[in-house]
Parts: C-alpha cells; sequence; structure tokens
C-alpha cells in the first residue's frame, strides 16, 4: 500500500477516505489533493486542510442547492461531512471538536433531507427510547413504505461517524433492496456530544430497544433484522446478542473478545500493576508525568477517554476491562453470525479467531488479505470486496 504518511494513525486515516470512493461519500481527487497540503505528521495540518476541503464542498452544496440541483447538493453534502468527520479526529489537538462535529453533523442531514426530498431513497429521523431519553437514528428504506423488509442495523464503533455508517453499511444495504437503519448508542456521535450519555459495555441494553422500535414499524419484517457491528461494535454486537435473540443474522466486523487489550498494550508492565492493585493517584500521577512528555499521546487518551465519560487515565484503563465478552455469554448466542478477520488487523490482532472458538451457534470466519488489498481494521481500502461478501452472505441467511 502506497504510504501517504510515516505516522500510522493518519495513513489508516487516509486508507479510509480512500475506501469511502466506492460509496461516493468521498472522491479521490478531493482527497488527494488534501492529503498533498498536509505536511507529515502534522495534525494541525490536518484538522485545517480536511476543514478547508468540507468548506469549500459545503459552499458548492449550497450553490447547487439554489440551482435546483438537489442530486448533486446531497452527494456534495455527504462528501462535506466526511471530510469535517476527517477534521474531528485531530481536532484536539486544536480545540475545535465540538465545532467541527457539528459542521460534520449538520452537513449529513443536509444530505439526508435532500436524498430524502429526491424520493429514490426515503429517510427517516428516528428517536429510539432509551432509559429517560432518546436515542438519535436514522432509517433509509429504497421500497415502499408500508412493505415488510428486510432490515439492518448498523453499530458503529468507539469513533466512527455516520458517515461511516453509510460507507460500511447502509449504501450497499439499499443496493441490495434492504431497509437499514443506524443509531448513535451511549458514547457514540450526538448520544455523546449533544446528550452528554457516555459508553456502557453492557450493550442489549441500547440495541433491544432499537429491535424493539423496529418491530413495531409496518416496514420492517420482524422476522428478517440482521445486525452489523463495525470495529468497536464487534464486541457491542455479540454481547447484545447473547440477551437479544429477534436477530436473524449478525456481523462482526472484526470480531472483538476483550476491548481492553489494545489500551492496556501500550502501558508498561509497572503500570499495569498499578491497575491491577487500585492504587489510582499513583498511577494517574505516573501518567501525568509520561504525557507531559508526548502531547501528540496525551490528544490521543483525550479523545479516547472521552467516549467513556472519565478523565482520569486509571478510570479509562479500568472501564476498559468491562469490555470482554464471556464464555457464557458467546455461548448464549443464537443466530448465525459473519466474523471478518483482517489480515494485519492492528487494534485486536487475533481476537476475531478468539470470538469464533467461542461461539456455538453456527458461524463463519471470513479472510481478507493484504493481496487483494483488503488487510487492516476493518478492510479500508477493500470497501467494495467487504461489501460483497458480507452482503453475499447476509442474502444468504437473510433471504430477500
Amino acid at each position: 500500500m502506497h504510504a501517504f504518511f510515516k505516522d500510522p494513525d493518519l495513513q489508516f486515516a487516509v486508507e479510509g477516505v480512500l475506501g469511502a470512493t466506492w460509496s461516493r461519500a468521498a472522491d479521490v481527487g478531493e482527497v488527494l489533493t488534501t492529503v498533498d497540503r498536509i505536511p507529515n505528521g502534522d495534525r494541525r495540518a490536518w484538522v485545517q486542510q480536511w476543514s478547508a476541503t468540507a468548506e469549500r464542498l459545503a459552499a458548492q452544496a449550497g450553490a447547487a442547492e439554489a440551482e435546483g440541483h438537489r442530486r448533486t447538493a446531497a452527494a456534495r453534502w455527504l462528501r462535506a461531512a466526511g471530510y469535517w468527520s476527517e477534521a474531528t479526529d485531530q481536532a484536539d489537538a486544536t480545540g475545535e471538536f465540538a465545532t467541527l462535529w457539528e459542521r460534520h453533523r449538520d452537513a449529513w442531514d443536509r444530505f439526508v433531507d435532500l436524498t430524502d426530498a429526491v424520493g429514490e431513497v426515503a429517510v427517516e429521523r428516528l428517536f429510539v427510547p432509551y432509559e429517560d431519553t432518546t436515542l438519535p437514528g436514522y432509517l433509509f428504506r429504497s421500497g415502499p413504505v408500508d412493505e415488510p423488509r428486510r432490515t439492518l442495523v448498523y453499530t458503529n464503533g468507539s469513533d466512527g461517524s455516520v458517515v461511516g455508517a453509510w460507507t460500511r453499511g447502509i449504501a450497499d444495504a439499499l443496493a441490495r433492496g434492504w431497509n437499514a437503519m443506524t443509531y448513535d448508542g451511549p458514547g457514540q456521535n450526538a448520544a455523546l456530544v449533544r446528550q452528554g450519555i457516555p459508553f456502557r459495555p453492557d450493550w442489549e441494553h441500547v440495541l433491544t430497544p432499537v429491535v424493539d422500535a423496529l418491530v413495531a414499524r409496518a416496514d420492517v419484517d420482524p422476522a428478517r433484522i440482521a445486525v452489523m457491528g463495525v470495529s468497536q461494535g464487534g464486541y457491542w454486537v455479540p454481547r447484545a446478542l447473547a440477551a437479544e435473540h429477534r436477530v436473524a443474522a449478525a456481523v462482526a466486523d472484526p470480531g472483538v473478545v476483550d476491548v481492553s487489550t489494545t489500551m492496556l498494550a501500550q502501558l508498561p508492565h509497572h503500570l499495569v500493576r498499578m491497575l491491577d492493585s487500585g492504587d489510582r493517584d499513583r498511577f494517574d500521577t505516573e501518567m501525568r508525568w509520561a504525557l507531559k512528555l508526548s502531547p501528540a499521546t496525551r490528544t490521543v487518551l483525550q479523545w479516547r477517554m472521552r467516549p467513556y465519560g472519565v478523565t482520569s487515565p486509571f478510570d479509562f484503563f479500568t472501564a476498559a476491562r468491562a469490555y470482554a465478552l464471556t464464555d457464557d455469554q458467546a455461548a448464549a448466542i443464537r443466530c448465525p453470525v459473519l466474523v471478518t478477520d483482517p489480515e494485519h488487523e492492528q487494534f485486536w490482532p487475533g481476537q476475531s479467531a478468539q470470538l469464533v472458538a467461542k461461539l456455538t451457534c453456527p458461524v463463519t470466519l471470513l479472510r481478507f488479505t493484504a493481496e487483494e488489498g483488503a488487510d487492516s481494521h476493518c478492510e479500508p481500502t477493500a470497501a467494495g470486496l467487504r461489501g460483497e461478501r458480507v452482503f453475499d452472505w447476509l442474502d444468504e441467511h437473510v433471504p430477500a
């Protein structure tokens, strides 16, 4: 794979944006010219240049709307939303996270409204009852409103945007005649930024209200609901399926059995021992000294802690340990499950195979390789191949 940056996080992000071109959520020329303006490793320039590209697209989208070109305007708003989302990923370094996140969400909502207005795809905003509030969601339909159809529920990861839900699930689902629904769960997108709801490990308390809302609808076939979990959603979905048995089939991309391993692997052994012994004050003191020496690491840690609703590194690493799938939970899953297994998985290596070994339900392990250009976490540069294989499996297990 061509290296755009030495920084692995920025390189991975570029690969993801290039993959989004498959579903027209990015354009190659816009991506390459933006990347060309960013010096290697310069995270402030990353924020500035993706924001500049998004601003330009937004102005063009507004002009297209004024001229009555709604389809063109919708396409431009979608790309602008994606580019602003890229800016937010590094925006803690500039203090602009909340502002840029709102710009990304506003652009997405313009895409949603115009897509619905064009009439080829109907889009409905949902408000899923959740405890004493609601969770925001979107339901996309490509068929008659009152016809019960197969429905895909897309569950995002720890930092995935709504545009990511479009590129990794919704667009392919619509092309095959599915309904497609995505929602912001605790710690995700609007539930975090606007409502202040943090992550929780027991995702059955999230997915079950989502399924409740769908099965009550005339345009959803309650016997043909599939669920896809991407990135950290590869933990949340299996965890929820241990208790929620109305799902016909599920996808974990990739399989995750212990979320904390990717965090704990960054810690020296003596800090892990402090976690084990519960020495919170000493752990946080040592972390503060270490983070003073590495502003970039401090920024990444602040970004990672935000959805957990904590500011103490000790609390963050301790909380992450609760996100682990037990053998009993895995054994309770009944529906067929597809688990992707990309070569060079960098966050949870080996855990797809571990999840498959735990499951007692019908399970398929789907390999993706570097030779295919489909390696790395969530197969970023192989959106087409990934979609073909995943949705062929879904079509077999949840027939039209």
